[in-house]
């Protein structure tokens, strides 16, 4: 149980740090993707950025992001002593953490984990199709199932590695 709490307790902390580091993040010109607080002896707070715009982020732009939230952190200083700040994009088979993601990327695969099962299911795999008028995630298996799964209830989702994915990530960075 003491792993369950820790990992609840982590999660505010995440969402408490997102607020405060959020206005910062932003005012560079870049959206927060995750926040993600992990060990508690050695602490490490994971954030993937990308540009408001839906271009490209590169190394010096995670180095000015870094050095922004470090700043932000010092002052606000949520950590009891130190801890390691790794900032990155969220890559090609990215996580899926806001709702705006799943119509965003509508079309590609996806692998989504619920909290609650929907219809005895708790794990789906398949295509995004979106979301509906209720803001309900759309997602249609291999097996051409379509299942409607609300945002709330997500623990995890991200998209899944395939060549098409691959060719549209391709085709962004030469533009």
């Amino acid at each position: 149980m003491a792993a369950k709490n820790r990992t609840d307790a982590n999660m505010d902390l995440a969402k408490r740090i997102e607020a405060i580091i959020a206005p910062s993040v932003e005012e560079l010109g870049f959206e927060i993707v995750r926040v993600q607080v992990s060990g508690a002896q050695h602490p490490r707070l994971q954030i993937m950025a990308e540009r408001m715009d839906g271009t490209g982020i590169d190394v010096e732009d995670c180095a000015t992001i870094s050095r922004t939230i470090s700043a932000t952190l010092d002052v606000e200083d949520p950590f009891k002593g130190e801890f390691t700040l790794e900032v990155s994009s969220p890559g090609i088979d990215r996580p899926l953490t806001r709702l705006k993601d799943f119509q965003t990327w509508a079309g590609f695969d996806a692998k989504i984990e619920m909290q609650v099962g929907v219809e005895g299911r708790k794990r789906y795999t398949g295509r995004l199709l979106g979301l509906d008028e209720n803001e309900m995630i759309q997602i249609e298996s291999e097996e051409g199932e379509q299942f409607s799964l609300p945002f709330d209830d997500v623990q995890r989702a991200k998209l899944l590695l395939t060549d098409e994915l691959l060719a549209a990530a391709t085709t962004e960075q030469t533009k």
